[in-house]
């Protein structure tokens, strides 16, 4: 039996420095001396390892047996979800359907700025409110790439995008989360949130116009900007408190698709001078056509299948028998206890029927019948999805090994013990551990189920909300999705630019930090008389 100590130098700063050697390790190796992630990775997983054996006392095989319960459930929470996500994409373009779905884009604007909001803002936004994962940013960048986007550029536009929706990614998750570990009302968290989000909502798309052109893209488009981010948060905020949070960025994603179309017919922008978009190559043949109504409802069935399908499975009946597949077991070897001396959660959930993945799973093999796909080619398709990943595997399941070495050793509640001592300015701080999670874990989920606790413990002690603070977390959270090694793997892996993961983060990292400290002064004004009122 292992007993976690959140102070085992004695004194909790120099603890909590020797907590965040792996982390910063993570950030130095990417963004200073741009390491490729796996890398990256395993060398923090091995800092941990090594942390934890030496600094926290944990047995070598007990930290071993961490790293490989990480891994393993990196499998179902991420792997499987991408693979799946990516070959419904695939699928699209072996059938020919994809070229259909980029003339339909192109039909709202030839303007890359203006594409950039569509497809990675708003069409990522709904990819992620049904799967969440790395789908969005795999997907989102390679149909930017094919509109004449240039890799690096596409692959950073596609994470900068894959933020404001994420706090209600596959279908609420991280706030169903929130809501479990917890043990308070998942909806309380969600309106918070929503309260939080809905606002950076508005400034995500002005940041993809600069991405894409700078200040020019700022003069020519921000009208479409502002209905795009407008209409999408004021839609989150509304369906979160007033609906439902499982369903908030389906419905935000298709109204700002219909606000873009409508201010684009308003207000067209100005000539696209030839440069925007980084010169990237385009097909311009593929770009014509005249596509029948067949054919465009074809292109976009697969993504119909998806909805229905994940829309069916959370009927309360056909969850229930899709749950009866679900086996739990605790993880073999991980015998852990906290401070307070109460077991740590080690069970593993092998949910083969109601995962994510495999509802994805399911949609692509009825869009096979849409698209006219025999199983065989199918397959051969799929082998190929795998293999363009390679290496980015690795580094998934590297830095999901380093958060459960770190989450289980105690290195994770020695940094939260800490930032909590800091009082009544916690709440400032409270989006940065939530922000810390995600960096590690890749995931607003995974980043919640790690903090979620601590963020409501925090709160009760200083008198405050716990649902502002545990919302917090995910809103955080969020800003750390595009430089999370596994993020930054799957979108190199995407736009062709594996072991460049480098020089992707310092293209990101710089937004991620910024809208970072957007959240976190929100966060404590609303922690305060000033924005008070905002506090469900």
């Amino acid at each position: 039996m292992y007993q976690q100590n959140p102070d085992p130098t004695g004194s909790l700063l120099l603890s909590a420095l020797l907590a965040l050697v792996p982390l910063v390790a993570v950030l130095v190796l990417l963004g200073g001396l741009k390491w490729k992630a796996h890398w990256a990775g395993l060398t923090a997983l091995v800092l941990s390892i090594g942390i934890a054996v030496v600094g926290y006392s944990m047995p070598v095989g007990t930290a071993l047996d961490a790293a490989a319960f990480g891994a393993a459930t990196s499998v179902l929470v991420v792997l499987w979800i991408t693979f799946n996500a990516i070959w419904i994409y695939d699928l699209t373009v072996e059938s020919g359907h994809f070229t259909v779905l980029r003339r339909a884009f192109s039909s709202i604007s030839d303007d890359p700025r203006v594409q950039a909001i569509v497809i990675a803002f708003s069409f990522g936004a709904l990819l992620e409110a049904l799967a969440g994962g790395g789908g969005p940013v795999a997907i989102c960048s390679v149909m930017l790439i094919a509109l004449g986007v240039a890799p690096m550029k596409a692959a950073a536009l596609a994470l900068v995008a894959d933020t404001a929706p994420v706090a209600f990614g596959g279908m609420g998750n991280p706030i169903t989360v929130l809501g479990t570990v917890t043990g308070l009302p998942a909806e309380q968290f969600g309106a918070m949130a929503g309260r939080q989000v809905s606002l950076l909502a508005v400034l995500v798309p002005f940041v993809l116009v600069v991405i894409v052109d700078g200040r020019r893209g700022l003069r020519d488009v921000w009208p479409i900007a502002l209905a795009a981010g407008l209409s999408f948060g004021v839609t989150q905020y509304l369906v979160s408190n007033f609906v439902s949070y499982k369903l908030c960025d389906i419905i935000a994603a298709v109204v700002s698709v219909g606000a873009v179309v409508l201010a684009v017919r308003i207000r067209k922008p100005s000539a696209v001078p030839a440069t925007v978009g980084g010169s990237g190559p385009v097909d311009e043949e593929s770009l014509r056509g005249n596509d029948s109504r067949r054919d465009v409802v074809t292109a976009f069935a697969p993504y119909a299948i998806i909805v229905a399908v994940f829309a069916l499975a959370q009927v309360t009946a056909v969850k229930n028998l899709l749950e009866r597949a679900t086996t739990k077991f605790a993880w073999p070897g991980l015998h852990i206890t906290a401070p307070n001396g109460k077991p740590v959660a080690t069970t593993y959930t092998l949910n083969l029927l109601s995962a994510t993945g495999t509802l994805l799973l399911v949609s692509g093999l009825l869009s096979l019948l849409v698209l006219r796909i025999g199983i065989g080619r199918a397959l051969r398709i799929y082998g190929r999805t795998i293999s363009r990943f390679s290496w980015a595997i690795l580094a998934i399941l590297a830095v999901f090994a380093l958060s459960y070495v770190m989450n289980l050793s105690g290195q994770i509640t020695t940094l939260g013990v800490w930032l909590a001592g800091t009082g009544a300015f916690f709440a400032f701080l409270s989006p940065v551990v939530g922000w810390f999670g995600v960096t590690i874990t890749g995931t607003d989920a995974g980043s919640n189920a790690l903090f979620g606790t601590l963020q409501t413990t925090a709160a009760q002690q200083l008198d405050a909300s716990p649902f502002l603070f545990g919302a917090s977390n995910s809103s955080g959270g969020v800003m750390a999705k595009m430089i999370s090694p596994q993020n930054l793997a799957i979108g190199t892996a995407a736009a062709g630019l594996v072991g460049k993961e480098g020089d992707l983060f310092r293209k990101v990292f710089g937004w991620s930090v910024l809208l970072l400290l957007l959240i976190c002064v929100l966060a404590y004004l609303q922690s305060t008389p000033i924005l008070g009122w905002m506090v469900p």
